[in-house]
C-alpha cells in the first residue's frame, strides 16, 4: 500500500495523522453499491464508525443513506448532504433534545429501543404536529461470536427491545398517534467474520417478520443492522470486504413479502481499510525481558487497542527496499501516554527499528479519529489525504 514516493511524502509531515487513501474508499464503495444493485436493498452507513468530512462526502455522493447514534451526527449527516429521507436513528439514550432535532429533519426512521421511548417521541412529536416513523429495535438474542465489548444482540446486552414486551410494545403504538411503525430493526453486534451469524439472524427475522404480519401489522422495512468484518491481519491481502457473499446471504435467507425493503447499517466494513494512522518511533528501550518502540501516537490517537485490545496490524515504512530483508526483532509498541493501557502490540515483529522511523498501524479508518482525545492536553489529531500527497 506504501510506495517509496508516499513514504518519502510521509517523512515531510509532522506525526502522529490519519492517512485516508481515497481511491480505496471509493473502490470499496462501489464495490458495496455493486453487491446491492441486484437486490434492491439500501444502505445507510454508520457515523459512528468515521464522520471525517471529506470521508462522508465520498459516502454521501455513492448514494448511501446515514445511520446516526447521536442529534449531533444527525445534524452533521444533513449539514455535509445525506437526504433526511434516508437518515436513521438509532440509541438506547435519546435524549429530548436529540429527538427534537432529528424531528425537525423529518428523518426516514428512529430505531426505538425501549416502550419508554415510544411515549416520549410520541409526546414530542405531538408538540411539533409531526407523525414520526419508527422501527422497533428487537434484541434478538444471536451470539455475533465477537468481542464482548461489541456485541450487541444477546439478552444480556442493554440493546434493543426484548422478544416478551413486543406484546406490550404493540398496545403502546396503538396508544401513540404521533408515530407510525414502519419496520422492525437489529444489530447483533460488530466485525462479524462467519457468515453463519448472519444466516441465524435471518431466521429470527423472519420469525418476527411472521409474528407481525399474524397480527394485521404488515411491515415496510427489515433493518438488520451491520457488523460485516474486514481483515485486520491481512489488510493488504484483502482491502474491500467480500460484500457480495454478505448480501448474497440475506438475499437467500431472508423471507421477504412483496414490496417489502431490506436495510442495513454498515460503518467498519466500508471504511476501515481506507485509514492507517502513521506514527514516528520517539525512543527505543531495549530490556531483558522486552523490547519497547515508543511512538509519539499514543491511545489518544487510536483507543482501539486499549478499549479492548483490539489487533491493528503493525509495519514499519522502509524508505530503502534493502531494509526489508533485515533480520526482525520483537518489540512492544506503545504510545507516550501516562497510561500502561497505551500500548498498540505486544511482541510485535519488525526490523530492527530507531529513532525518526516511521510506523504504519494499519486499518483504523474505523473507529479511530472518531475515538480521538485530549487526554494528556495532546494535540488536535492531524489528517492527511491521498490527494493531497505529492510523491
Amino acid at each position: 500500500m506504501f510506495d517509496a514516493g508516499l513514504i518519502a511524502a510521509f517523512s515531510r509531515l509532522e506525526t502522529p495523522f490519519y492517512y485516508y487513501d481515497l481511491a480505496l474508499l471509493q473502490q470499496t464503495l462501489e464495490a458495496a453499491n455493486d453487491a446491492i444493485a441486484p437486490h434492491g436493498f439500501h444502505v445507510h452507513y454508520a457515523l459512528k464508525a468515521n464522520f471525517n468530512r471529506r470521508v462522508l462526502e465520498l459516502i454521501r455522493d455513492a448514494g448511501f443513506g446515514a445511520d446516526c447514534v447521536s442529534g449531533n451526527e444527525v445534524r452533521k449527516a444533513v449539514e455535509i448532504g445525506f437526504d433526511p429521507g434516508k437518515v436513521v436513528f438509532a440509541g438506547v439514550g435519546k435524549s429530548d433534545k436529540e429527538i427534537r432535532e432529528a424531528l425537525s429533519h423529518d428523518i426516514f426512521a428512529f430505531n426505538v429501543e425501549s416502550i419508554a421511548e415510544l411515549q416520549i417521541i410520541d409526546g414530542l412529536a405531538a408538540a411539533v404536529g409531526k407523525k414520526a416513523r419508527v422501527a422497533l429495535r428487537i434484541n434478538p438474542n444471536v451470539d455475533a461470536q465477537t468481542h464482548h465489548y461489541i456485541t450487541t444482540g444477546l439478552d444480556e446486552n442493554k440493546f434493543g427491545i426484548a422478544h416478551w414486551e413486543l406484546g406490550e410494545a404493540i398496545e403502546m403504538l396503538r396508544k401513540c398517534p404521533h408515530i407510525e411503525l414502519i419496520g422492525i430493526h437489529f444489530h447483533i453486534g460488530s466485525q462479524i467474520t462467519d457468515l453463519n451469524v448472519f444466516k441465524s439472524l435471518c431466521v429470527k427475522v423472519n420469525e418476527l417478520n411472521n409474528w407481525f404480519d399474524e397480527r394485521g401489522l404488515r411491515l415496510r422495512t427489515l433493518n438488520v443492522g451491520g457488523g460485516l468484518g474486514v481483515d485486520y491481519h491481512q489488510p493488504d491481502a484483502h482491502p474491500v470486504p467480500d460484500f457480495q457473499s454478505y448480501f448474497a446471504v440475506f438475499a437467500e435467507f431472508l423471507d421477504r413479502r412483496p414490496g417489502q425493503e431490506v436495510h442495513f447499517e454498515l460503518g467498519r466494513a466500508l471504511v476501515s481499510q481506507c485509514g492507517s494512522l502513521i506514527s514516528r518511533v520517539l525512543y527505543v528501550k531495549n530490556g531483558i525481558k522486552k523490547n519497547f518502540l515508543i511512538l509519539d501516537a499514543g491511545m489518544t490517537e487510536l483507543m482501539r487497542p486499549a478499549l479492548y485490545q483490539a489487533y491493528h496490524k503493525i509495519e514499519k515504512l522502509h524508505t530503502d527496499a534493502n531494509e526489508a530483508g533485515q533480520a526482525q526483532l520483537h518489540y512492544d509498541v506503545v504510545g507516550p501516554i501516562c497510561e500502561s493501557s497505551d500500548c498498540f502490540g505486544k511482541e510485535v515483529p519488525l526490523p530492527k527499528s530507531a529513532r525518526g522511523d516511521l510506523i504504519a498501524i494499519r486499518t483504523a479508518g474505523a473507529y479511530g479519529e472518531v475515538m480521538a482525545s485530549h487526554y494528556n492536553l495532546r494535540d488536535e489529531i492531524r489528517y492527511v489525504y491521498s490527494d493531497q500527497i505529492n510523491r
